[in-house]
């Protein structure tokens, strides 16, 4: 064939082409078919309501008129001194709530591997306190270190210590909800104590054979076994506490003795403030205050700082067993 001359496809392999095209168009659709329910769940209950709410943020919105308020909201936000009282217990909630309880959970895991008998009934105990509905475990929880109806303050004194009134005292509040969560740290207990149990035998006898310590094994093959394990607790924790609602606007009820007024308005945060979080004030703003846009913008700021966190902890773990690999 001459150079320059026009090559003009057989009609075989022009029906070849076709039939191919087809298969790969049949194949996305099937996939799609499959990927469907969860497409429409993922637009249905996360893609629409998140542009929603980017939408209503703009907004001067309170469930009866809509009105384009521009970055009202946003600049209103930087000069909310409730909104940044609430932001910076939420983020002392989380950094040192959520490590406490990884660690915790961790160690008893770690001690109820040692135990050879009545280690069924003694995880059993240490994981009914989860079990128990936040609202009537924060109540209990709050009466047994009251001074005035707890029986640890007469405990504690005839030891010899004195305990802080927990939930009277804005200096003590946020450590109280603190040990509220260790109290209900089951679940990751549970958690860790799978992971530590599928960690294979025989790479602690070769490190015992090599002369490995009990810090060594613990830190160079325990520690990057349960790695995953780790970061799923520590993220999940993350997003929990970054949405914590129920226990400290019932402990503060409770201690302020509001609790048992029906059809009285409540302002969260007794005493002082201290246990007013994120999730409350965004709820004050949308649900009793009607600011709809404003309650936007918090939640679009809550739902950034989850992102922040878990995209940070992800990483943090992962070099971490890149390390360990290496």
């Amino acid at each position: 064939m001459a150079p320059g001359s026009l090559r003009v496809p057989l009609p075989g392999a022009r029906r070849t082409g076709t039939a191919a095209a087809r298969a790969r168009r049949r194949r996305r659709l099937r996939t799609l078919a499959f990927l469907s329910p969860w497409l429409a769940g993922f637009g249905l209950f996360f893609a629409y309501p998140l542009a929603a709410t980017v939408y209503f943020s703009f907004t001067r919105y309170n469930l009866f008129t809509l009105e384009y308020a521009g970055l009202d909201n946003y600049t209103y936000l930087l000069h909310d001194r409730d909104a940044w009282t609430a932001m910076r217990n939420t983020l002392w909630l989380v950094a040192v709530l959520v490590p406490l309880r990884v660690l915790f959970g961790l160690g008893v895991a770690q001690l109820l591997t040692k135990i050879k008998r009545g280690g069924s009934v003694l995880r059993s105990i240490l994981y009914l306190p989860y079990l128990i509905p936040p609202v009537s475990a924060t109540v209990a929880f709050v009466f047994l270190v009251n001074p005035g109806t707890g029986p640890f303050h007469t405990v504690f004194e005839r030891l010899g210590f004195a305990l802080p009134d927990f939930f009277n005292d804005a200096a003590w509040a946020k450590p109280g909800l603190a040990a509220l969560g260790l109290w209900a740290v089951g679940d990751v207990m549970i958690i860790m104590l799978a992971a530590l149990l599928n960690v294979p035998a025989s790479l602690y006898e070769a490190a015992a054979i090599d002369g490995a310590g009990a810090w060594a094994r613990f830190r160079h093959i325990t520690l990057p076994t349960v790695s995953p394990v780790l970061a799923f607790s520590a993220v999940t924790g993350v997003i929990e506490t970054l949405q914590y609602f129920t226990q400290p606007m019932v402990a503060g009820k409770v201690a302020s003795g509001r609790a048992d007024l029906p059809g009285t308005q409540y302002a969260p945060g007794y005493p002082g403030g201290s246990t007013l979080t994120f999730p409350q004030w965004l709820y004050d703003q949308g649900f009793r205050q009607f600011n709809m846009g404003y309650a936007c913008v918090l939640a679009l700021v809550m739902f950034a700082t989850a992102m922040v966190f878990t995209l940070f902890l992800l990483r943090r773990f992962k070099a971490f067993a890149g390390q360990e690999a290496q």
